[in-house]
């Protein structure tokens, strides 16, 4: 690793931080883009690499949020608990079932692309999608953090920025999802991450992640969750949401033209 790239990844992991941590997520979906096309991270070794970056930056805004009491509670426990398993599994089927970059490219835009309209749409009309919601029952949140296991095990983000739009929508105020969403990242990123160093040492190719390059990324990151919280309460929601739908849509719609092409 260069200095010059070095430096790229400490202020894009910062900058993402910044914009995503108030809303209760890590920054690690927008991250691999950055590292895969940007840093030149290789498949499937950019999906550790994303997880060590989880590791190391959401503690930054954990610390902020652990001062309210946030961090306690049922949801947290529910959410650890399917989601721990799902990213052992997602990380088994990244390296067994899903190395090439062309899948891997077209699994980032299936993603992101919904994930995106959900966002803009449940930000721009939030008294229709949550009127009548209720929250989901504990056996139901789950299964679902279990399923988004799986998918931010594969892709390298947690699972924990996935779960958490979805709560919203069904009636979770945001105040106790951000907390716990970002919690589950920190908790199910040292899983994932632990589980590819163990499949590096049996499996062959670019396993492993780039340490130096996540350990920069995430110290970026780290700094910039930190900045995000505490900044949260001077900071439109509303225009937060939508930056973020957008930018989840763009970046899906990259990759789907890369991949069509």
């Amino acid at each position: 690793m260069t200095w010059s790239t070095g430096l790229l990844g400490f202020v894009a992991g910062f900058l993402i931080s910044v914009a995503t941590a108030p809303v209760g997520v890590s920054g690690a979906v927008f991250l691999l883009p950055v590292q895969v096309s940007v840093l030149g991270v290789p498949s499937p070794a950019v999906t550790p690499t994303n997880l060590l970056y989880n590791v190391v930056s959401c503690p930054g805004a954990l610390l902020r949020y652990r001062s309210s009491g946030r961090l306690r509670g049922p949801l947290t426990r529910l959410l650890v608990a399917g989601a721990v398993p799902g990213v052992v599994i997602g990380a088994v089927i990244r390296v067994l079932a899903v190395p090439g970059p062309t899948v891997f490219r077209a699994f980032i835009a299936v993603l992101l692309l919904p994930l995106g309209v959900w966002l803009c749409a449940r930000t721009l009309r939030p008294a229709r999608r949550t009127a009548g919601a209720a929250p989901p029952s504990p056996r139901a949140t789950r299964a679902l953090a279990l399923a988004v296991g799986i998918a931010g095990g594969v892709y390298g983000i947690g699972g924990g920025s996935l779960i958490g739009p979805i709560l919203v929508g069904r009636g979770v105020p945001v105040a106790k999802v951000a907390p716990a969403a970002l919690a589950c990242t920190f908790v199910t990123s040292l899983a994932g991450a632990g589980t590819y160093a163990l499949l590096s040492v049996t499996a062959t190719g670019d396993i492993a992640p780039d340490w130096a390059l996540g350990l920069v990324c995430g110290l970026g990151g780290l700094c910039g969750g930190y900045t995000g919280a505490r900044l949260q309460p001077r900071l439109p929601e509303t225009a937060l949401r939508l930056l973020l739908g957008t930018l989840a849509l763009g970046i899906g719609l990259v990759y789907a033209v890369q991949v069509a092409g």
